[in-house]
């Protein structure tokens, strides 16, 4: 992008930044973007298995006209997301969108974007993450970058756990020291994320020493890592063996980055048999890269740390779209149309009376055929029981709190909202992964929406979801009753026209899992 010198200046603690502006001046549509500023220096040679370390100053004014480098060097191909790819080797930057650049005394709330990308990929840069919409209704964004995969999260003896975990909180120190001068209020941050994402809200909200970075969170479809140390170390001694090196962090750093992702990609391959292998190591393993329960930084899963009443001071949003994964199953409909969805529980080990509650409470689903059946049971499994786990653990530690029993004072309860998003795709039939967040950022003409929403995706469900986030970031109530004095009450955004929009229990469907 051209260099825009009459676009706006703001002072930040680096040095001077220069924005440009979109939309027409004097209209709500009017905000500015400053792309690619650096939270931290480039995470290459001596740093590249570092913490994050603070950007060298700058003389000057630095162009933030163009997004900076990515952490995923690699073309995604064809993704639900848009996912751009840029070149380059500082990619700890933030972007961020505001209507009001300089003017301190604004002090509107702030939207703080984690990307997605089950943490091996994923981009800052996709169109859909423009904050203009948000700037239009008050609110100014920023969505920050992380390192990826194995260099981000795997376990290397001699470096830094949880190097991408740092790189968040390193972001969202920046966005402290810096959000004022783009007119934010760093009292009041949202931290908000999807998938991966969601799953990187749901990590900071029980991390202690992340309390003071943000005010509140919205997590959607959050996929928990909490990979546990030894499945940390031997994934680390499984790659270090493709690579020939030890697995310590002089050897991983005598391997190439390219050639670390695609040993990266061979480690964590399956064999390509029976294709219920695959959803079976997820499902009873987890995402094998991820947040680590280290002992140190992450001192114990999240659940756990909620439940213990960390973060239970900050309101939480989370939710979930109502099939995930079953566009993935759609695709051994053949294979799975003459076995009962039973059975192919049973092979997945889900135990026997359990499973017979599980069927009984997903009968429509059933009738729609096996396949159907075993992507409700992924996306139940990975992410629509994480929302009544969470959702519960934080009202156990309300409980625990009123009778003293936890160190989280009662009046500091902050509340937890439930939804489900059930829209189902016109071009890819259900309620899919991903597609919720171009209603959720109301980007609906961005690029590529009509692939998974259809050309006429529905005006009515933006405004609900977005309008929904706005009334959450702005005055702390997204609209609707929140969980624990009637725990399973959701709000429902585009489901059935003969069911409320608001659910006594919406999430009745997955209790033989929780």
């Amino acid at each position: 992008m051209a260099q825009h010198p009459d676009g706006p200046v703001v002072t930040i603690t680096a040095g001077d930044v220069r924005g440009f502006w979109r939309g027409e001046p004097g209209t709500r549509e009017r905000s500015a973007a400053f792309l690619g500023i650096p939270f931290a220096q480039a995470p290459v040679g001596a740093l590249r298995f570092a913490a994050p370390v603070p950007p060298e100053p700058w003389s000057g004014v630095r162009d933030a006209v163009d997004f900076g480098a990515t952490a995923n060097r690699h073309d995604p191909g064809d993704t639900l997301i848009p996912e751009p790819v840029v070149p380059g080797e500082a990619t700890l930057n933030v972007n961020v969108f505001t209507a009001v650049p300089g003017e301190r005394e604004a002090r509107l709330p702030v939207l703080v974007w984690i990307h997605g990308g089950g943490y091996t990929a994923g981009s800052p840069a996709s169109p859909w993450y423009d904050g203009r919409a948000f700037n239009r209704d008050g609110v100014v964004t920023v969505s920050i970058s992380y390192r990826l995969g194995f260099d981000g999260f795997g376990h290397i003896a001699g470096a830094p756990s949880n190097r991408a975990v740092r790189d968040w909180l390193a972001g969202l120190e920046w966005v402290r020291e810096n959000i004022e001068a783009f007119g934010g209020d760093p009292g009041r941050v949202t931290i908000a994320g999807q998938s991966a994402g969601g799953g990187a809200v749901l990590t900071l909200l029980g991390m202690p020493s992340a309390q003071h970075l943000f005010h509140s969170a919205w997590a959607a479809s959050a996929a928990l890592a909490d990979v546990a140390p030894e499945r940390a170390r031997t994934l680390s001694a499984k790659l270090a063996n493709l690579a020939g090196v030890a697995p310590t962090r002089d050897g991983f750093a005598s391997v190439t980055e390219e050639t670390l992702h695609e040993l990266q990609e061979k480690a964590l391959s399956g064999d390509g048999g029976d294709p219920l292998d695959g959803v079976l190591s997820l499902l009873q393993d987890g995402l094998p890269l991820g947040p680590e329960v280290d002992g140190d930084l992450l001192a114990r899963p999240t659940l756990d740390s909620l439940r213990a009443g960390v973060g239970a001071d900050k309101p939480l949003v989370l939710g979930a779209t109502d099939d995930e994964f079953t566009m993935i199953t759609d695709s051994a409909q053949a294979k799975l149309r003459f076995i009962p969805a039973s059975l192919a529980l049973a092979k997945l080990q889900l135990a026997r009376a359990p499973r017979r509650a599980y069927l009984a409470a997903n009968t429509a689903q059933r009738r729609k055929g096996t396949a159907a059946m075993l992507g409700r049971y992924a996306t139940d499994v990975v992410f629509r029981r994480t929302v009544v786990r969470v959702a519960e653990a934080r009202r156990q530690a309300a409980a625990d709190a009123e009778l003293g029993a936890a160190p989280a004072a009662a009046s500091a309860i902050a509340p937890t909202w439930a939804y489900r998003f059930s829209w189902p795709s016109p071009t890819r039939r259900w309620a899919l992964h991903c597609l919720d967040v171009p209603f959720f950022f109301d980007c609906l003409d961005g690029p590529r929406v009509g692939v998974i929403a259809g050309d006429a995706p529905p005006r009515r469900l933006a405004d609900a979801v977005h309008g929904a986030a706005v009334s959450f970031m702005r005055a702390g109530d997204p609209g609707w009753p929140d969980w624990a004095p009637n725990p399973g009450t959701t709000r429902v955004f585009g489901g059935d026209a003969s069911r409320p929009d608001v659910m006594p229990d919406g999430y009745a469907s997955v209790a033989a899992l929780v």
